[in-house]
């Protein structure tokens, strides 16, 4: 298991990040989204979208539960599973069906389904740090990438030498 964490101080920095985690990525990964409403998890699949060069608008699929971005150099598939309570609901969603295959996965809301969706996944931990607003109005966000086999670390390695090399991190 490996980690990463950094602060992102604007809605902005948030959807870099994501543009920079997307140059990490490869077709199977899944990325799973964790944080309060508001805190940041929709803007960071913004970014993934604009590094895979998909155009499209992302929202979060809060009531279709998935949306498909394609155009890019791998699909994305974007899931919100707020609404879903029974890991039986997993399959009605669409997830089996394109996990693990050619796109990438983005899951906000899915820790709850951690143990069904296995540990071949990364963890996007996104929390806004309580009381501590930058310049602009917005919260500063705090931000853990947390692995869980091989690939995840390779992944989290990967992003963390892209953040260094940029002076990001």
């Amino acid at each position: 298991m490996s980690r990463f964490e950094l602060d992102s101080r604007s809605a902005t920095e948030t959807q870099e990040l994501g543009r920079l985690m997307a140059g990490a990525l490869e077709p199977g990964d899944v990325l799973v989204l964790t944080g309060d409403l508001g805190a940041g998890k929709t803007q960071l699949t913004k970014g993934i979208a604009r590094g895979l060069g998909i155009d499209d608008e992302v929202t979060s699929p809060t009531f279709a539960l998935e949306a498909i971005h394609e155009g890019g150099r791998m699909p994305l598939y974007h899931f919100d599973l707020y609404r879903l309570h029974d890991a039986d609901e997993l399959g009605d969603a669409g997830l089996w069906d394109v996990l693990g295959t050619d796109g990438v996965c983005v899951i906000e809301w899915g820790e709850q389904f951690a143990d069904e969706l296995g540990d071949e996944r990364v963890d996007v931990l996104v929390t806004r740090a309580e009381g501590e607003v930058e310049a602009g109005g917005e919260p500063l966000r705090h931000i853990e990438l947390v692995s869980h086999e091989a690939r995840g670390d390779a992944f989290v390695a990967a992003v963390a030498d892209m953040l260094r090399g940029q002076g990001l991190a």
